[in-house]
């Protein structure tokens, strides 16, 4: 078992300090990102390596203006398509992919869109991952809710009016063990009619309890697709294993999930390959799993606390959109996700043209959501958020704002028998 460092004090330990120095400088003392941990499920799947192929063998350089009009004017979008539309070559036909994706986003989900919100219950971490405000080094406010915490907050969301919600932790067995996330998801399943989780990967026992305390899907961000740049990035920590965090989605559906989704963290590698590896992920899927329900999200970079170096502007919102018409085309019945990271202006966009989902009054802190909701302090203390969000909007506001754009807000169109 690794030794790994909380932050609960307002500095590093010593011995800490000295770890997390030769972690950044000496990569010989970090594990083998690629062989599995003791306790983790090996499953029999090539996916990963289908996916790895096509991404690494991807040289977007070689696509034309041809290759793009090819591409839009083939009623089905191959693979072959999609590489052009990620390409360099796509960026002057953008509003042709809009209007394209449009039509698809409309034959295939009409004008609705999905309303949902997070609701982090923890955000103790035992990873040391250099982009995120949660990783085991940073020094932050940690707070973990206790079940009576956690059914308030979830009262406080439940009546704004929201339906579905998402449950999320940092990565640490030891503080969020797989019971009290279960407790935590049986408790959602009174205020709500849709529960998804984002917790460490599990095994598929693990998701099959889950699923059986009330979870609906699992989200997983395989952060970036590129093994080296992972290795690079993940240097203490579970999160560490790239095949077994790859993995986590198939675990998910074999557990008995109904849906899951994928994603990279644009803006850590770069971003057309991972854009190209997080659709063919959910392409596989959709072939081994057809009866799943299979989304993607696209969150790009945001500032954290203590780190000045992090530039969410490493991916354009041209280029983001320009991913997202991409991934439409593709995958024309995926659910697309865009979430509070991005702006209010690029959100109201992006709905009418490929998203399907967005996340409306959200906190990425611990336990303040009276605050945030209702404007009454807290009683308990707060934890630190995971990131700044972009898009601050309420429940209500997102709903009226999302009218207002011709849009039907959709908060559930499940029925359990």
């Amino acid at each position: 078992m690794e030794n790994h460092y909380f932050v609960d004090s307002d500095k590093l330990s010593e011995a800490a300090l000295k770890k997390k120095h030769t972690l950044e400088t000496d990569p010989s003392s970090r594990t083998n990102h690629m062989e599995y941990m003791e306790g983790m499920e090996r499953i029999k799947s090539d996916i990963m390596e289908r996916v790895l192929t096509e991404m690494n063998s991807y040289d977007y350089s070689q696509y034309t203006a041809r290759d793009v009009n090819a591409a839009l004017n083939h009623d089905v979008c191959t693979v072959e398509d999609f590489k052009a539309l990620l390409s360099p070559a796509a960026e002057p036909f953008l509003e042709k992919m809009a209007a394209k994706a449009r039509l698809e986003t409309q034959k295939h989900f009409g004008n609705t869109v999905y309303l949902f919100t997070p609701l982090y219950i923890a955000n103790y971490c035992e990873n040391y991952c250099v982009y995120c405000g949660f990783n085991c080094y940073n020094d932050i406010k940690r707070m973990k809710l206790n079940m009576e915490q956690i059914e308030h907050e979830m009262k406080v969301i439940a009546d704004s009016g929201m339906e579905e919600i998402l449950i999320l932790t940092g990565e640490s067995r030891a503080q969020s063990d797989v019971k009290y996330i279960g407790e935590a998801c049986k408790l959602a399943r009174k205020y709500f009619r849709m529960v998804g989780i984002e917790v460490y990967p599990l095994n598929t026992d693990e998701y099959k309890y889950l699923h059986e305390c009330g979870v609906d899907y699992v989200t997983v961000f395989q952060e970036t697709y590129n093994s080296d740049r992972y290795e690079q990035l993940h240097l203490l920590g579970h999160k560490r294993i790239f095949p077994y965090r790859f993995e986590a989605q198939e675990r998910a559906l074999m557990g008995g999930m109904r849906g899951i989704a994928c994603s990279a963290l644009l803006g850590l590698s770069d971003f057309r390959k991972d854009a190209l590896a997080s659709a063919l992920h959910v392409y596989y899927l959709q072939r081994k799993y057809p009866q799943a329900e299979i989304s993607l999200s696209c969150p790009r970079l945001r500032p954290i606390i203590n780190n000045d170096e992090i530039n969410p502007l490493d991916v354009h919102e041209k280029q983001l959109c320009q991913i997202l018409c991409a991934y439409r085309i593709f995958l024309p019945f995926c659910g697309i996700t865009v979430s509070s990271r991005e702006s209010e202006t690029f959100r109201n966009g992006i709905v009418k043209i490929a998203a399907t989902k967005v996340s409306a009054g959200v906190s990425t802190g611990i336990g303040d959501h009276e605050s945030k909701y209702t404007g009454k302090e807290s009683d308990s203390a707060e934890g630190d958020e995971q990131f700044e969000i972009n898009d601050s909007r309420s429940f209500d506001k997102m709903y009226k704002d999302m009218s207002s754009e011709g849009l039907q807000p959709v908060l559930n169109d499940y029925l359990y028998v």
